[in-house]
């Protein structure tokens, strides 16, 4: 016969915030569940290593899915569904719900950018005989990190006729690949004695791609020649076409499931598409809602969401107000109705590093999606600040829908900090607060994350986006 419980015990049970492992608040099926979806984001995560592939992606399982191009001049229909394409980096799916517009809509804002290497406009040289790109990195970076490990180069060329070609190539069986080169140990003493975050300098983070030369005994750059002959006859371009082209380098190494128990999966980019891909998904499996449901793909998240296709700019604002048009409302009322959540990671507790962290106040593997009330700085320094009142409302919403959550500060308060997109939904007027996955190593070519977190996000979502 179960022991029954003292006094002091049935009072802490009521009074304690108590989190615990989501192992131990989900059912077995469940969990069995949470593993198998699981096997569809680890096939996302390794296939689509961009803002553009993962904007193709996208819209390729929107059409697949009923969803067609929004037209601001049509009018539409409870459980019509729409998609419109920013820029090709950008990508926003609608579904439109049973009650009208002025009620508000749902929001889901994640981003689709990840730290990385761009080449730069002139990327391409020689030197002893080796042929060599240059880069500027993209993001918060610790450069030291991106050093001798194979990278895979994706994005797009402009050829001078206007010719758009696709590039990827380093990610399939068989394929190069390409890599930084660093110091062997035995002549690194003076490299050895910089800074951590100058072990290895911007100017440094040079990729190796060749070392045959065009076969001539005469003229110079012969390596470098041989190469641009090799892309010429592959793709069609001279070395002037870099000067209109986006082209990235990013970790080449595959999604994998980490420990013994496969509970964690060890990839690059988790920030952000550990998000975007549980909100893609919810859109997608919410074909009735109550409210008209929003799902936002933003790029240029990691260096500030400036640019036409960061949230920084208008296209979500104008989206809605072209949404509101076909009910023959304004955009700035519906917006003062909505509510988002922005979807973006924050950090986990790592059992090697936990002097940044405020124990009380950090988000832990395996205890579900993370709200996180503000992000920021120190004093709160260039955030938004979720109200409580909406803070209520979410933590009633998931607990009354079996959504294991946890709260979570990004850091101490001195310690650093970090933004996400919200600042810029909050100043739409709309009640907005973080959510997102916890994830250790982040920035890092090769983070991770618990598989049981990125399932409570999608079920967070579609909890969010069924809400009566």
């Amino acid at each position: 016969m179960k022991d029954e419980k003292t006094p002091i015990e049935e009072l802490r049970e009521k009074l304690f915030a108590a989190p615990k492992h989501a192992a131990l608040r989900m059912e077995e099926e469940e969990i069995e569940r949470a593993f198998e979806w699981c096997e569809g984001y680890k096939d996302f995560l390794g296939s689509y290593k961009t803002e553009r592939e993962v904007t193709a992606y996208a819209q390729k399982l929107a059409q697949k899915n009923g969803f067609e191009e929004f037209d601001s001049s049509k009018s539409y229909k409870s459980g019509d569904k729409v998609f419109f394409n920013i820029k090709e980096k950008a990508f926003i799916l609608t579904v439109f719900g049973k009650r009208p517009l002025s009620d508000g809509v749902k929001i889901a804002a994640a981003h689709i950018d990840s730290p990385r290497l761009d080449l730069k406009p002139n990327p391409l040289y020689e030197d002893l005989e080796l042929a060599m790109l240059k880069t500027h990195y993209y993001g918060g970076i610790k450069k030291y990190q991106w050093a001798t490990i194979p990278l895979s180069l994706h994005g797009v060329i402009i050829r001078k006729d206007g010719s758009k070609v696709t590039v990827s190539i380093g990610d399939k069986q068989g394929e190069p690949q390409f890599v930084i080169t660093d110091l062997l140990p035995h002549l690194g003493g003076e490299q050895a004695k910089r800074s951590l975050s100058q072990g290895i300098k911007g100017e440094e983070l040079n990729i190796l791609i060749g070392s045959l030369p065009f076969r001539s005994d005469s003229g110079s750059e012969l390596v470098k020649l041989n190469i641009l002959k090799i892309l010429n006859e592959k793709y069609g371009i001279v070395e002037a076409d870099f000067l209109s082209a986006e082209l990235e380098l990013v970790p080449a190494m595959p999604v994998t499931d980490i420990g013994f128990d496969r509970s964690i999966i060890g990839g690059y980019g988790h920030d952000d598409r550990v998000c975007a891909y549980p909100a893609i998904m919810a859109a997608v499996d919410c074909p009735a809602p109550e409210y008209t449901t929003v799902t936002v793909l933003a790029d240029k998240e990691e260096t500030g969401s400036q640019g036409n296709t960061g949230l920084s700019s208008a296209f979500l604002q104008f989206f809605i107000e072209d949404l509101a048009k076909t009910q023959g409302l304004e955009g700035r009322d519906v917006l003062r109705a909505s509510e988002c959540l922005s979807a973006d990671v924050n950090a986990a507790m790592d059992p090697t590093f936990p002097s940044v962290h405020d124990r009380l106040n950090a988000a832990v593997f395996n205890r579900g999606i993370v709200v996180t009330k503000y992000t920021g700085s120190r004093g709160k320094s260039d955030t938004s600040d979720a109200n409580a009142e909406f803070m209520g409302k979410l933590r009633k919403l998931f607990d009354d829908n079996g959504v294991v959550w946890q709260i979570g500060e990004l850091g101490k308060v001195d310690e650093g900090g970090g933004g996400t997109v919200a600042k810029y939904v909050a100043h739409l007027g709309v009640d907005v607060v973080d959510v997102g996955v916890p994830v250790l190593s982040m920035h890092a070519p090769f983070e991770q994350i618990a598989k049981l977190d990125v399932y409570m996000a999608y079920k967070a979502f579609c909890v969010f986006y069924n809400q009566k």
